[in-house]
């Protein structure tokens, strides 16, 4: 069983038994410190995940003790400038050590429940029998062009022809198209 929890304001994966540095808490050495920002639980195959967090789930943790990290060295430095700056710093911890976490409460996730659609506004409702008309009207279009497309020269002049279209003879097949589109 594991969780994900937030902790001093980050959020560590953390299971029973486990030690877990975190920035500076003000509890002392010793106390129990219980947190309830619980994003995440894993037991076995189920998983539980909070919207944000898990109604009723905590992390009970003791505090071990207080520390200071590693050190880590900032060095500044501008080319040709004589400009060097040499500083460390090691950051503040606390050592905690996971005794239990409780899934009491959690909600398990499951299928969530769709909303509901809405019927459409009146003013909304010609917006889209217009859009449905311009589609329409789209591919009616694109569909004579493309039977025009695929008929041979010679179809093409006979329709020019039936549509009182002349002087098409010397025209290639995309001008014809195009003299027959419009």
């Amino acid at each position: 069983m594991y969780a994900i929890v937030e902790m001093a304001g980050q959020q560590f994966k953390v299971a029973k038994d486990q030690k877990v540095y975190v920035h500076r808490l003000q509890d002392e050495e010793g106390s129990k410190v219980s947190f309830d920002n619980v994003l995440l639980l894993e037991d076995g195959d189920k998983i539980t995940i909070g919207a944000p967090a898990i109604d009723g789930a905590a992390v009970e943790a003791k505090v071990v003790k207080h520390l200071k990290g590693d050190k880590v060295i900032v060095f500044k430095k501008k080319r040709r400038k004589g400009y060097k700056k040499k500083n460390g710093h090691r950051q503040y911890l606390t050592e905690l050590v996971i005794e239990n976490i409780v899934a009491s409460g959690a909600k398990k996730t499951g299928k969530k429940a769709e909303p509901k659609k809405t019927a459409p506004k009146s003013s909304e409702a010609p917006k889209a029998q217009v859009k449905k008309a311009k589609t329409a009207d789209k591919k009616v279009e694109t569909q004579a062009k493309v039977d025009l497309s695929k008929k041979t020269v010679a179809e093409l002049k006979e329709l020019a022809k039936a549509k009182g279209i002349e002087g098409l003879s010397a025209m290639k097949k995309a001008d014809l198209i195009e003299a027959l589109g419009k």
